[in-house]
Formats: structure tokens, sequence, C-alpha cells
């Protein structure tokens, strides 16, 4: 690895914070160590985080704990078929004392979104959110109004062969940082859980241990971690791979390499490390693309696997 100049780092007590919400979090999600890890970075690298799984793993739960551990202000939506654009974004009302239409923000307008069980809405009401989720605005009634910053959405997804439910178009899967799949608990991990507290009583007792402030300063660190040549190289070997036709429909797109760079830096951070290592490119590349990507109808495999394999053909700087 070549030499490269000491970027800007942040303190130790930032440092420390950002393991005290790691432990934190896995005394409520138990057993999903590496899920919350990456829910962790994702939330450090600015991104939206989609996570797709049946009913009942933990996915809402993750997203409460993560907000609480932010100290971020949260509000939920239940995404249902008849949910429309303005549940979210908020409504003008005439009130007659004052004899004008009064903006009253939606849920949208937080620090936090929950979609919970995004695909179950119409596309119509999904894709209210991808003005939010890529400016951090909204646009109503030709007023166009800042949401607050930081702004996440962390969206649930219950799989697609269940009824009831929509597929999200490609122009909302790309807003999404990340997306990953909780699973089901193992036999120790899930003896816990039926021997332990109530998850919801657990949750209302979760201290923030991260600010808002201290969130930006992280942000920032982060941003400025270190990437060599040879691992933009490799970067860049990889996305050339996507585009070749070998193994996808369609390849990454810049935003989407872009997307790759700070989840890479993100994870180098927690690492605790000052520069980006190739291990943190395909650390991070899987969950980060997957969900971008349509595998060749010959592949046999989905597109979590064929990213997989992807990474294995690709030689290491």
């Amino acid at each position: 690895m070549s030499a490269h100049p000491a970027p800007f780092t942040p303190s130790a007590s930032l440092r420390d914070s950002t393991q005290r919400l790691l432990n934190q979090l896995n005394t409520v999600i138990v057993g999903k160590p590496q899920q919350v890890h990456d829910a962790v970075a994702c939330l450090l690298a600015g991104g939206h985080l989609l996570i797709e799984d049946v009913p009942g793993v933990g996915k809402t739960t993750l997203a409460h704990a993560l907000a609480r551990s932010f100290g971020l202000a949260f509000s939920r939506v239940q995404f249902t078929s008849d949910l429309m654009p303005s549940d979210l974004t908020g409504v003008s009302v005439y009130e007659r004392a004052s004899e004008q239409f009064v903006f009253h923000p939606g849920p949208v307008f937080a620090q936090v979104l929950l979609a919970d069980e995004i695909n179950r809405a119409s596309p119509r009401t999904q894709s209210a959110l991808l003005e939010a989720m890529e400016e951090r605005q909204v646009t109503v009634e030709g007023d166009t109004r800042p949401l607050p910053r930081p702004f996440f959405v962390i969206a649930t997804q219950n799989p697609l062969d269940q009824l009831g439910t929509y597929a999200l178009p490609e122009s909302q899967l790309d807003r999404f940082h990340m997306r990953l799949s909780l699973g089901y608990p193992d036999r120790s991990a899930e003896r816990e859980l039926l021997k332990g507290r109530d998850r919801k009583q657990v949750l209302g007792q979760l201290p923030a241990v991260i600010s808002p402030p201290e969130l930006a300063a992280l942000q920032q660190a982060i941003r400025q971690v270190h990437l060599s040549e040879p691992v933009l190289d490799y970067l860049q070997d990889l996305v050339s791979a996507t585009r070749s036709g070998r193994w996808f429909v369609q390849g990454l797109s810049p935003r989407a390499a872009i997307a790759v760079v700070v989840a890479a830096q993100a994870e180098a951070f927690l690492a605790g490390r000052d520069y980006v290592a190739p291990d943190d490119i395909t650390a991070v590349l899987p969950q980060t693309v997957a969900h971008r990507m349509t595998p060749l109808h010959n592949a046999g495999r989905g597109a979590l696997e064929q990213v997989k394999a992807m990474v294995a053909a690709t030689p290491l700087p």
C-alpha cells in the first residue's frame, strides 16, 4: 500500500462512542453482529437502509434501535395499499381564523423515517419518497421544503412472493445505500430472546450514544478516510466487470460506485483504520450493489450470489 497523507481523524471519544453504539445495538438485535455492523456503516455513510426479510425477525426493532441510539427524531409510517403521497409529505389546509392555507407537515419531516413494509404501498406512493431520499427535500403544491438534517429512510420490505406486495422500481432501489437481510436467529440467540425481556421494553430504555452533532463529525471523518490508487483501480475493475455483460443485464452507475466508496470508508473507520483496504471493498460490495443489479437469465444465481461470484473472479490488487 502506498504512503498517504494523514487524514482528518476523529477524537478517541468518538471512536469509543461508535463501539459503545455497536455494543448497545447488539443487546437488542441478538445474534446478528454483522447485520448490525453493516446498518451502522450505512448510516455513518449518510445512506438510506433497506431491510428485507420475512415478518417477525426484528427489522422494525433494528430501525427503532438505530434511531434511538443516534439520538434522532423518529417517525414511523405503516405502508399500506391505500396510503397516499400526501400522507407522507403533508398537506395545506385552509384555516378560517387566519383566512389562509397553512401547511401541515407529514411524517417525512423527521430525521429518521421508518417506512415499514414499504413494498405494500402502491408505486405512486413509493415514488413520493424519491425526491426526499435524493435531495433531502420535498415539493408539495409547488413549494419546496427542506427536510431535517440528518435525514435517513430506514425501510423494511417483505419478500415479493407474499400477498399484497409491489416490487420497488429500480429508481427507488437505487436510492438505498444498502440492503440487508436479518434472517432467522440461531438456536442460542433465539433461546436468549425467548428467556429475555420484551424487546419493546428494552427499546424504551435505550439511551442516545451518539448525538446529531457527533454524527456530523463522524460523517466528515469518514469521507476523509484515504483511498489509495491501487484500491481505486480494484474498485474500477469490479465496476467494469458489472458492465462487461458477463454477470449482469446492466452495469453499475457512477452513483452506485460512489456509494461503494463511502460504504468502504465507513467500513474502514469502524475497523479502526484511516485508509481503505481491498477487503473493505469486498466486505461492503454485495449489500451495497446487489439490490441495484439484475443477473443474467442463465446465471442460475440470485443477485447477491452473482455479486460474490464476480468478486471471487476479479483479481485483488
